[in-house]
């Protein structure tokens, strides 16, 4: 593996070149997922499977048609793709590519150094040794890299592959780079063919945006060029709904503000939640669905909205949106787990603010609300803590976060101090919700102290869903300290109205 560019020179035919994403991450001097060598189309097959030989690697085809063959090296897990040039030569292949800073060759003949990086079970790649008078540049390719600027290669691009147009976002987002202004305007031009692309190409590119900070302000960018909106058509509805609440951009003006408050949350757990925030890693370690959730959560609310008595109103905007947002992600072939999460995240994320209507929280009602969201029960308070953070700014953020773990202040408390008392005491419910959960979780979660059939023996009944409601009622007693062990159980089914 040390020897690695000899290998791929030896191996290869001459024409053969460093292409792609690869090499320009090397230009900036960033690691690499893989290596991309683009090479003549004859004899590919040959070439792949001497070369995987060489390196020990398992060698298989990607696709037949354009001449696509990926190997995988056994030790290391380092990707080396092989592709045919797409067109007659080199300078045709470079002159397809989608932007200026991927058109770029470097001849493997030239043999620079390929240094291996490895993370995990994952080896990362960076060629060196690069010399300036052996890189292929037929355009402006290592000028827009300096310049940190994604030109698209020529204005058919996106109408070639629509897909491109939200690549050049993904690609400018992951590098900190700029978008020049014709690339944009052809962007707004060309936005509506984006939903030609495959749903899971374009959840793909989402998902790699998602995992980038200052969602909120690419968002914003792929909306000025109509492609946020191309992607998602519903929510341009939201522009100009209930801009009194929300002002100029009306409900996706709020939405946009929960998908940065959700980003912020999930980089400062330990800030927002410093009992929790360990405690919390497992559910917060794929960041993308919170903010595909947070984007989805006011789906429905242009569709529900209604007027009663001079105030708007928005009635099961809550589980209209789930539905939608479950169409959404199904063309984005999200997978069943995800779907169904951010779906009852979107479905139930009033609940807490429900709760927070009644001063006293009991066990009783904590115990249910984690009863019913199941696995969605964290996850979800999480999205409402972001939905809460929205009404405020930062700075207000800032000055009452210290007082969201205190004790849930009075209904009137809140109304005495103003608005940003009344998010705080929603934030103080979450907090108070995170507590019993994680440090109270008999109350929330009791054991088991007697099981089905030893109900049927005290009872002398028969199976049927009637178990079912006494295991219930047992818990809700073992919630409420009225059962400790199972003799209390026993003692406590006898006295129940059974109606078999």
């Amino acid at each position: 593996m040390n020897n690695i560019a000899k290998i791929l020179k030896e191996t290869l035919p001459e024409q053969s070149c460093y292409v792609g994403g690869c090499l320009r991450d090397s230009i900036l001097k960033r690691p690499s997922g893989d290596v991309d060598i683009a090479l003549p189309k004859e004899n590919i097959k040959k070439y792949a499977l001497t070369l995987a030989k060489k390196l020990s690697a398992t060698a298989f085809e990607m696709d037949a048609k354009f001449g696509v063959w990926r190997l995988i090296t056994k030790k290391g897990n380092l990707q080396i793709d092989l592709t045919a040039f797409q067109g007659k030569d080199l300078k045709q292949d470079l002159q397809r590519r989608d932007f200026t800073i991927n058109a770029l060759a470097y001849p493997v003949s030239a043999q620079p150094e390929i240094k291996l990086l490895t993370e995990t079970s994952k080896t990362f790649v960076r060629i060196t040794k690069l010399k300036n008078k052996e890189i292929i540049d037929l355009a402006t390719s290592v000028k827009d890299i300096k310049n940190k600027t994604v030109k698209m290669s020529n204005n058919k691009v996106f109408k070639e592959d629509p897909l491109r147009s939200l690549r050049a976002f993904r690609t400018a987002t992951e590098l900190g780079f700029k978008i020049d202004k014709k690339t944009l305007e052809q962007i707004k031009k060309d936005a509506k063919q984006i939903n030609k692309s495959a749903g899971e190409r374009i959840r793909e590119e989402l998902v790699r945006i998602f995992n980038q900070n200052n969602t909120k302000k690419h968002l914003e960018d792929m909306d000025r060029c109509g492609l946020l909106t191309a992607l998602f058509p519903i929510l341009e509805d939201q522009r100009r709904c209930a801009e009194v609440y929300y002002g100029k951009g009306g409900v996706l003006k709020h939405t946009l503000l929960v998908v940065d408050a959700a980003e912020y949350l999930l980089n400062n757990t330990k800030k927002v939640f410093p009992k929790y925030h360990k405690k919390l890693e497992k559910f917060t370690k794929d960041k993308t669905l919170y903010k595909m959730a947070a984007l989805l959560h006011d789906v429905a609310k242009p569709a529900t909205a209604k007027e009663m008595e001079g105030r708007l109103r928005f009635f099961f905007h809550e589980a209209v949106g789930a539905k939608i947002a479950e169409d959404i992600l199904k063309k984005l072939r999200y997978s069943t787990a995800q779907t169904r999460m951010i779906c009852a995240m979107i479905r139930e994320h009033l609940r807490p603010s429900n709760l927070a209507s009644n001063d006293v929280l009991t066990d009783k009602a904590v115990y249910k609300f984690f009863r019913d969201m199941g696995e969605a029960g964290v996850p979800m308070l999480l999205l409402c803590w972001s939905d809460y953070c929205s009404y405020i700014t930062r700075n207000q953020l800032f000055k009452i976060l210290p007082l969201t773990t205190k004790p849930v202040m009075t209904i009137d408390e809140s109304k005495e101090k103003g608005n940003v008392s009344k998010t705080l005491r929603h934030m103080q419910v979450v907090n108070h919700l995170f507590k019993k959960y994680f440090e109270q979780t008999p109350k929330i979660n009791p054991p088991k102290i007697i099981d089905g059939k030893e109900i049927m023996t005290a009872l002398k009944i028969k199976p049927g869903p009637v178990i079912g409601e006494i295991l219930e009622a047992v818990a809700l007693a073992q919630v409420e300290g009225k059962v400790k062990n199972k003799s209390d159980a026993v003692k406590f089914i006898k006295t129940l109205k059974i109606k078999s």
